[in-house]
């Protein structure tokens, strides 16, 4: 089965989304022709399953992911339709490249704003040198830059989204958590509140996979590895708590380039003081932390992140029932962006 007449039912209508009012063609192009690229490499994953000439490894790795795609539906009641039930060969590591962009002495994300995701805190591009071409243009402002490859997305239930090539150097169960993630996104999206959108689906992410292990007689991941990821994130968000306040101050430019590098020198020291006391010496984010760092390095923490134990408190409140607790959740999205952010605050712990 192939999916020609819908692709061509969706080239005006991708075209039109991605470019009606844009300000810069160019950029707005790469968008529209690297999704359409992606739709036309659409394939349906039973037939890839069922086609002895693929790669076995692909195969069982697919007919895994069709389990989770069908719990997420049945058990987690994300949305039922094509999305994740499609594979895409992409022959590159990631499907787009995205660029964050804050002044030198703030953490308060360059804003890019889009007609259907409202605005977010990154710009994406279908081609990791035009990234970097972007990139070198924000240092050249005199901005800190951060490319991060991503490996998948959402649109959103615009389009049915595939799983993509991109995806088949991980296990089994982030393939899982993946497809939680982004059905997430496709069951509720707050336009222009980023943190909101990426904790509610981390939260269903993370939850989503504690019921699927269950539901597979699996033990729950274990203990050391999720509270080393915990610890990591914490030293981030503490450093970037540091930061905010650092920044606030009128301190001369040269000395607040010193005191911000020691800031992140201090981030560094914690992480290898914990490395060596709790970790037994694992060096699993030692590429991250050994890399330059600065303030964009720090943005995607933050915004996946910040209101993950609101949503655990919200989940517990409505007993874990799924259908309520997203009841909840658009309750809470259709408020005011302050109300919404007191309403999540009082859910927070302590």
């Amino acid at each position: 089965m192939m999916f020609r007449p819908v692709l061509r039912g969706s080239i005006g209508a991708v075209l039109l989304v991605l470019l009606g009012g844009c300000s810069s063609t160019h950029y707005y192009s790469q968008l529209a022709g690297g999704q359409l690229s992606l739709l036309r490499a659409r394939e349906p994953v039973a037939e890839v399953i069922a086609d002895p000439a693929r790669d076995p490894k692909l195969r069982e790795h697919l007919a895994q992911s069709q389990r989770a795609r069908t719990f997420a539906s049945e058990h987690l009641h994300l949305p039922d339709n094509r999305s994740y039930r499609l594979y895409a060969d992409i022959k590159r590591p990631y499907v787009v490249w995205n660029v964050f962009a804050t002044p030198e002495f703030s953490l308060t994300p360059q804003q890019h704003c889009f007609p259907i995701a409202g605005c977010v805190a990154y710009r994406g591009y279908y081609n990791q040198g035009e990234a970097r071409g972007e990139a070198a243009l924000q240092k050249q402002q005199g901005m800190d830059v951060y490319i991060s490859g991503v490996e998948a997305y959402s649109t959103l239930g615009w389009f049915d989204d595939p799983i993509i090539s991109s995806m088949m150097t991980w296990g089994d169960e982030r393939l899982a958590t993946l497809i939680f993630h982004e059905l997430a996104h496709q069951r509720f999206y707050v336009k222009d509140d980023t943190e909101f959108n990426e904790s509610y689906a981390n939260f269903v992410e993370q939850e989503g996979t504690r019921q699927w292990r269950t539901a597979r007689g699996l033990a729950p991941a274990k203990v050391d590895e999720v509270k080393q990821k915990d610890q990591f994130i914490e030293l981030v968000l503490n450093t970037r708590a540091r930061l905010q306040q650092l920044y606030a101050q009128p301190l001369p430019v040269e000395q607040m380039r010193e005191r911000k590098a020691q800031e992140f020198q201090h981030l560094r020291d914690e992480y290898h003081r914990l490395q060596a006391s709790q970790w037994a010496g694992d060096k699993r984010y030692d590429a991250w932390i050994n890399a330059p760092l600065n303030n964009a390095k720090l943005l995607p923490f933050g915004l996946y992140d910040q209101w993950v134990p609101a949503f655990s408190a919200l989940f517990r409140q409505v007993n874990g029932d799924w259908p309520t607790f997203f009841k909840s959740v658009e309750k809470l999205g259709g408020l005011p962006v302050d109300e919404r952010t007191a309403a999540l605050r009082q859910l927070m712990p302590g």
